[in-house]
C-alpha cells in the first residue's frame, strides 16, 4: 500500500513538469503576427509597414513572461518595420541592470492585411 501514494506523488510532478513545460513553450514564443490596420500600419519607404510602438508593445509583453525565460527589460523602442519578408530591424531596451540591450527583429512573411515578424532575445 504504500507504493500507491509514491506512484501518484510520481505521476503529480510528472504532469507538473510537462505542463510547465508546455506553458514556458507557449509564453515564450517569439513570433508575432500582426494585422495590419489604420492603428498599426505606418508608410516604410513607401511600403506598408508595422508601427515600431505596436512591435515594442508586443516584444515586451513576450520578452521575458515568466521568470526563466529571462530577465526584466525598460525603454523598449523599435523602429517602424517595413512588411517585407526579410526586412530587419533592431530594437533596443535596458535590462533589469541597465545594460543595453539589442533585440534584432525580422518579418518572416507579409501580405496586405498582416506582417508575420520574429525577435531573438539576447
Amino acid at each position: 500500500m504504500e507504493r500507491k501514494p509514491l506512484i501518484i506523488t510520481g505521476v503529480a510532478v510528472a504532469a507538473v513538469a510537462v505542463g510547465g513545460g508546455a506553458l514556458t513553450y507557449a509564453m515564450s514564443g517569439t513570433e508575432s503576427t500582426t494585422g495590419l490596420d489604420k492603428y498599426s500600419a505606418v508608410t516604410v519607404d513607401g511600403q506598408q509597414g508595422l508601427s515600431g510602438t505596436i512591435a515594442a508593445g508586443r516584444i515586451a509583453s513576450k520578452y521575458s513572461p515568466l521568470p526563466w525565460i529571462g530577465g526584466e527589460t525598460s525603454d523598449l523602442k523599435c523602429p517602424d518595420l517595413k512588411a517585407v519578408a526579410g526586412a530587419k530591424v533592431t530594437c533596443t531596451a535596458k535590462d533589469g541592470d541597465g545594460k543595453d540591450l539589442s533585440i534584432p527583429v525580422t518579418v518572416v512573411k507579409a501580405d496586405a492585411s498582416s506582417v508575420t515578424w520574429k525577435f531573438e532575445r539576447a
